[in-house]
């Protein structure tokens, strides 16, 4: 939980809240992410225990199928790792996925492409307020600001994350 400092002096500052603003998520350390796109969650494990699951992921413009190129707007899929958070994201937090792994590379290279890459997990836009509708990401999982939050304050580098169909 190497996040854990970052969020709790903004809570407090930002206690009472609106009435439209999400309840605080609280997680334990999350070791195992599996996104099941068709379905739109996302489903948080720790240890051998199913702890929440997210529904209403948003993924990229096309949704269906694997990314294969920069700039297809397709969410990856397959097995990656969380490795790098940033807590100054044009979006309300994201976690870096591993994407592309050499796989990815070799595919889009054999087509004289490049695979892309800067996939992540994270919240809605800064500039706008609420949540944005459909699916409107570039290849990214959003989630809401609530649910990012709790992400990244319970989901430590390394932890893998496998993106299914």
């Amino acid at each position: 939980m190497r996040r854990g400092t970052f969020l709790a002096p903004l809570l407090l500052l930002l206690g009472g809240g609106s009435a439209v603003a999400e309840p605080p998520l609280s997680l334990p350390q999350i070791d195992r992410i599996r996104v099941q796109k068709a379905a739109r969650t996302m489903e948080l494990w720790s240890g051998d225990r199913l702890v929440h699951t997210i529904r209403r992921i948003q993924l990229g413009d096309a949704p269906t199928g694997p990314k294969r190129f920069e700039g297809d707007e397709r969410t990856p899929e397959g097995r990656y790792a969380i490795d790098w958070g940033n807590p100054n994201s044009r979006y309300h937090l994201s976690l870096h996925i591993s994407y592309p792994n050499a796989q990815d590379i070799a595919y889009a290279q054999a087509r004289g492409r490049s695979a892309g890459g800067m996939i992540m997990i994270h919240g809605q836009p800064n500039d706008i307020a609420g949540r944005v509708s459909g699916d409107w990401t570039d290849g990214c999982i959003a989630v809401s600001n609530a649910e990012i939050e709790a992400l990244y304050e319970s989901v430590p580098d390394g932890t893998p994350i496998e993106i299914m169909p």
